[in-house]
């Protein structure tokens, strides 16, 4: 390097020599950082960046994974600590690549962490508020969830936007922990490129914070092949194929299940797996469905089992949702299921409190319907279980919620149904210890429909920290939750704070607890 301390006595030439050294010389530290483009696989030799994510992952109480893609194959690092700037940790996996898979290990349950992503001498992305993971809490723990659910999806408009904004609006002060996906993530054949634009590109911000959880549709379906675990889907998630979130392993990740807090999900591929009773996945569903001994039970996958979006009473055309009800309704329904989400059919469609309807829509007996209300605590009251737990046939409630991308299809009135609705939109459910609250949140914003389902001895609405006394520090509690725009805050359950709510605690702890 030369040394130039001064310009006495040089030419013209010698001055632009010592220039381009100097410039050179400053360069050098932002060459030895990154990668070049066109010498990929090469560490100091230029800049990466990144095409796709960071998304988020399999979480566990300890452990989640971090994706992305990037333009010219490096290492991979992910830093991470409580807050930005104060990233303390580190992990880096040194093989050179461009699709990036980080497993971050040894967590705290129930804990935010900041992170940012690149390689060993770049960071790309994140190390701000706008880039955090929050690991699940320990199962079978009480704790509140709040849950996104988005059906037929990946169509990559305007429609998509809406929906997608509408929830982020309703959101805001308390986003999902947990994000369901039923199917058609990506029209129109489920390809890598289809999934970049209807997909990563429509939901970067919820995708770097919120770990999502796919199930295949039929269109998904086009571009892979279940049997061999090939194809976009399987190239893109990461999902638990040996129990590491929870429940037994499938040994697929076409199908699969995982614990949040107090709840069990399941989610089943009805789109190209063997569907038989004794094939694979309903082997396995037996297993996992035995085994759980969570307080809440939801199975989510694409082909629901009542619908006259696409009609389900017809076997020639539609086999899967055919045979998930005359199949799979049996085996959940005697496992003590609450909840059962599908998509398909691209309006929302939501049925009473059912238990035991296996056959055609005109089979239908008053029997089955356990609870004909509309399970609206401000209506006919919430659809109730009697026991705190998983008990057999005490009744669950079906959705279809396949309308987050279009509305298509035929005639509703599905006659399980309680309320069905052509309306774009995605559904907010908020899950306590004993009560779970489902919304559909519709693509402008209103609440279209809302049920809630309680579990166990009913509690005291007022009893706000359920100590089984009515004091200050409920009112103290109450207080707090509604100023914080809580789900805990919504009594009568709505969807909506404001003053009925308030009145209604007032009213109940002024007269005391039944």
């Amino acid at each position: 390097m030369i040394n130039h301390t001064s310009t006495k006595h040089t030419t013209p030439c010698m001055l632009l020599c010592i220039g381009l050294t100097t410039l050179m010389a400053q360069a050098q530290p932002l060459l030895s950082t990154a990668h070049r483009p066109g010498t990929p696989g090469t560490p100091g030799r230029g800049i990466a960046s990144i095409t796709r994510g960071p998304y988020l992952q399999l979480s566990t109480p300890s452990s989640m994974i971090l994706r992305w893609r990037t333009d010219v194959a490096t290492d991979s690092q992910v830093m991470w600590g409580s807050a930005p700037g104060q990233l303390t940790e580190s992990l880096t996996d040194p093989a050179l690549t461009t699709e990036h898979e980080v497993m971050l290990t040894g967590l705290t349950p129930g804990t935010r962490y900041f992170y940012s992503v690149g390689s060993s001498v770049q960071v790309l992305a994140g190390d701000d508020t706008a880039h955090h993971l929050t690991t699940s809490p320990p199962a079978g723990s009480d704790e509140s969830v709040r849950v996104w659910v988005i059906g037929d999806s990946g169509t990559g408009d305007d429609n998509a936007r809406a929906v997608r904004d509408a929830y982020l609006q309703y959101a805001q002060p308390a986003p999902a922990d947990v994000w369901l996906t039923l199917g058609d993530n990506a029209y129109l054949l489920g390809t890598d490129s289809e999934h970049q634009l209807k997909l990563f590109d429509m939901y970067p911000s919820i995708l770097r914070t919120t770990p999502i959880w796919p199930s295949i549709g039929n269109h998904d379906a086009f571009s892979i092949d279940q049997e061999t675990q090939t194809g976009p889907f399987f190239d893109i998630f990461s999902l638990p194929t040996q129990g590491q979130a929870g429940g037994v392993a499938s040994g697929t990740e076409a199908y699969y299940s995982f614990d949040y807090a107090n709840i069990h999900f399941i989610c089943l591929d009805t789109s190209g797996s063997d569907r038989s009773i004794d094939g694979p996945m309903l082997t396995w569903l037996a297993q996992d469905l035995q085994a759980t001994q969570q307080r809440w039970l939801i199975a989510f996958f694409h082909h629901p089992p009542y619908s006259f979006g696409h009609n389900s009473d017809s076997e020639e055309h539609e086999p899967a949702m055919f045979q998930v009800r005359e199949r799979v309704l049996p085996m959940l329904e005697s496992a003590g299921v609450d909840l059962v989400l599908g998509g398909h059919s691209h309006s929302y469609e939501r049925s009473y409190f059912l238990n035991g309807h296996y056959g055609l829509s005109s089979s239908l007996e008053p029997s089955m319907i356990l609870d004909a209300g509309d399970g609206q605590i401000t209506g006919t009251g919430a659809y109730h279980k009697p026991s705190a737990g998983l008990v057999p046939n005490e009744g669950a409630v079906f959705v279809v919620a396949g309308s987050s991308g279009l509305l298509t299809g035929d005639t509703l009135g599905h006659p399980a149904m309680q309320n069905s609705r052509f309306d774009l939109g995605s559904m907010v459910i908020d899950i306590f210890p004993h009560r779970l609250d489902a919304i559909f949140l519709t693509d402008t914003g209103v609440i279209g429909d809302h049920f809630v389902i309680t579990k166990g001895p009913q509690p005291c609405i007022a009893d706000v920290n359920r100590d089984g006394t009515l004091n200050f520090f409920d009112v103290s509690t109450y207080i707090t939750a509604y100023t914080a725009q809580t789900p805990a805050a919504d009594l009568d359950g709505n969807g909506t704070l404001n003053f009925f709510d308030i009145s209604m605690f007032l009213t109940v702890f002024s007269q005391g607890c039944p």
